[in-house]
């Protein structure tokens, strides 16, 4: 709570900053709609945990201030919740459970480092970012209420919580392939971990969009899609692998101007 109030007490700080040197208009809105991350297997560090994601879906929004300069430029700080992550359904690796590699090593065997089974997973991280764009914008035409507009920056994101979320029950194998299945039968993996603490709690990267907007008398709607991407590996450690963060999100959010 107090890294939250103090990644706040910057952003305002930073509005006041944008504010006392803006030439024209402040504008303050807010936006709302979908994020489809993906988590991307990073450099050198793959393995099987961290590779074969697909997208998932969740909630992206955010309130900002745009900080306008000219007709053509300005500056747009956000604050904006962010969903990550990534997912996968079907045959896929885990690491071996404690109780089975217990069960192997009685035996005499040596416990792998990874079993495979048919189950679904589900990386749910989400962030509070604070990307801060520039924002470039042109008019369809001399008077028209229509306007086309590029924006991009970097970020700064806060991991606000994370979770691996693994549902369905399966046989275990000692293979990709499927082939070397385990005398243990089918196997409950139903579970919902918190691993907050396997991460890194801040990531840094880069944000853009682009849209279109509407403008009435002191606001305007708009509409737009973009996307982020995050330069940082998320995970601590390397046995898991590394990944990186990124998604493509949809928006349509509204903003008033203040003259």
């Amino acid at each position: 709570m107090k890294k939250s109030i103090f990644y706040l007490s910057v952003f305002g700080l930073l509005v006041l900053c944008l504010k006392a040197r803006a030439q024209d208009a402040v504008a303050i809105g807010v936006r709302g709609g979908i994020s489809i991350p993906n988590l991307t297997a990073g450099g050198s560090q793959q393995n099987p945990l961290n590779t074969g994601y697909s997208s998932r879906t969740g909630p992206d929004g955010g309130i900002f201030a745009e900080f306008k300069f000219s007709d053509l430029f300005s500056i747009q700080p956000m604050v904006e919740y962010s969903s990550q992550g990534g997912k996968k359904d079907g045959f896929q690796a885990l690491p071996t459970p404690a109780p089975i590699a217990q069960a192997i090593q009685a035996q005499g065997g040596t416990a792998p480092t990874y079993l495979y089974a048919n189950f679904k997973s589900e990386a749910k991280l989400n962030y509070l970012m604070i990307p801060i764009l520039a924002k470039f914008g042109w008019n369809f035409a001399e008077k028209s209420p229509w306007r086309v507009y590029i924006d991009a920056g970097p970020f700064v994101g806060f991991l606000l919580n994370a979770h691996q979320v693994t549902s369905g029950t399966s046989n275990f194998y000692a293979d990709a392939g499927g082939k070397q299945e385990l005398p243990y039968g089918e196997q409950n993996l139903n579970n919902n971990q918190d691993i907050k603490s396997q991460l890194n709690t801040t990531n840094f990267g880069i944000e853009g969009n682009v849209g279109f907007a509407y403008h009435l008398k002191n606001s305007y709607v708009f509409v737009e899609g973009g996307g982020n991407y995050g330069f940082l590996n998320i995970q601590k450690g390397t046995a898991n692998g590394k990944n990186n963060t990124g998604a493509a999100t949809a928006s349509i959010g509204y903003a008033y101007w203040f003259r």
